[in-house]
């Protein structure tokens, strides 16, 4: 077991934000989502596109995607989780993601028309990977990190995201912008290249991690079938889980909030393009500035929940995001929505780390069952992405508005909101017991 609070450790540890979250952004926020609608788009079919025989609107054949690539990943990771608990396998499963992920990727860069069905499978095991392995990142964070120090260690897991994926950006932003000064001829190729980038940048800087974080210990030595044994270690954390009133509050809260925050992650690019016809340029300029302001909203919040609580900030954050969707319906112009996206930035990085740390601080004391309880935070937040891109994306069909569907985004807000407001009550009545 390794000492809690070790710098080199919290720092290798960051270092696996830094490298998926060049996923993040050049796959799910900017250049794959421009590139996604470009090739989808013609003058003879419009955005509609033919997917296994099927005809779907482009951007919500890719949102129903995503949906099913989390779903696939709701059922199987309480499952795996367990086992890796059960017999140790928390790095060995980091390591499975991480290289389905990358590889996954790597192929997005054969993604062109006439391989849309390649495109979209690569597109939704690339999401599996991601989501896969920073489940069982984030159940490191109370085995490295005393409860003190969590909510700044979770800021610097996101703010060493923010900044590799930024770094990767510009790499792949040169590419983009200026494909003569490399002999490119090939417009298709620019960004076809950056997913190449993603999965290798992805899979090289994942070893830092992987090399430094301790082997993790199963909890059970028998011999006993390694499901059997992750099923028994499932119902044993879910039995803690409905007896501890606070993280049990806490995920139903999350849960509807999570819908609203990781949708509006994923279709912000596509509402750039889509309906304000940004342009890639100013797109992916604009999601740059997003990712450097979030770096100052994941310290901001983690000090003010220092000073006031968690639970108050995060009140206060839903508040924002409850306006901001508003605002967004309204938007029609570049200048509104720069002005949006600055607001999102720093709210974004904030809402991300503290419900982390949120959730990890109020963990058993020194549990060795880390994943098992991250699982239930993580399949939260992944079921909330499939309800909230699912809506999403039938609004939008069913409309034919993008504005519609965000408009339709605040109301999870408002009942997330009203869950944290119960969950303010019950830390009252903890603190008095």
């Amino acid at each position: 077991m390794q000492a809690k609070n070790d710098k080199k450790v919290i720092r290798s540890w960051a270092f696996f934000d830094w490298a998926n979250s060049a996923y993040n952004l050049v796959i799910t926020s900017t250049i794959f989502p421009a590139y996604y609608a470009i090739i989808t788009t013609t003058k003879e079919h419009g955005d509609k596109v033919v997917f296994f025989g099927r005809t779907y609107t482009n951007t919500a054949l890719s949102n129903y995607a995503l949906s099913v690539a989390y779903l696939i990943m709701v059922l199987i990771l309480p499952i795996l989780s367990s086992v890796a608990d059960a017999k140790g396998k928390k790095k060995f499963f980091m390591k499975i993601f991480t290289y389905l992920g990358g590889l996954a990727c790597c192929g997005l860069y054969f993604f062109k028309l006439d391989t849309l069905e390649l495109g979209i499978i690569c597109f939704a095991l690339a999401a599996m990977g991601y989501v896969g392995g920073i489940l069982f990142n984030n159940s490191y964070l109370p085995l490295i990190a005393t409860v003190d120090e969590q909510d700044r260690v979770s800021a610097k897991g996101y703010a060493f995201g923010y900044i590799g994926s930024v770094l990767l950006q510009i790499i792949c932003f040169v590419f983009v912008l200026k494909p003569e000064l490399f002999g490119i001829v090939d417009p298709s190729f620019p960004p076809r290249l950056s997913f190449l980038l993603v999965g290798i940048w992805w899979i090289a800087f994942a070893q830092i991690p992987f090399k430094n974080l301790a082997k993790d210990k199963p909890i059970e030595n028998t011999g006993a079938n390694i499901f059997k044994s992750g099923f028994l270690e499932l119902a044993k954390v879910w039995k803690k889980l409905k007896e501890m009133k606070f993280l049990k509050n806490y995920l139903i809260a999350f849960f509807f909030y999570s819908m609203g925050v990781q949708t509006i992650m994923l279709v912000a690019a596509s509402f750039g393009e889509k309906v304000l016809k940004l342009g890639t340029t100013k797109l992916i300029a604009t999601i740059l500035i997003i990712q450097l302001v979030a770096i100052l909203g994941a310290y901001a919040m983690s000090a003010l929940a220092k000073r006031i609580g968690n639970v108050k900030v995060l009140i206060f954050v839903v508040l924002i995001w409850i306006g901001f969707c508003i605002c967004a319906y309204f938007t029609t112009n570049e200048y509104e929505f720069y002005g949006l996206a600055a607001v999102a930035g720093l709210i974004m990085g904030g809402i991300q780390s503290l419900s982390r740390s949120t959730y990890s601080k109020y963990l058993p004391e020194n549990t060795p069952d880390t994943a098992s309880f991250f699982s239930f935070y993580d399949v939260t937040e992944k079921l909330s992405i499939v309800i909230g891109l699912a809506t999403f994306a039938f609004i939008e069909e069913k409309t034919d508005n993008m504005r519609n569907s965000i408009i339709a985004l605040a109301s999870f807000f408002v009942i997330g909101l009203i869950f944290l407001l119960i969950l303010k009550r019950v830390e009252k009545k903890m603190a008095k017991a």
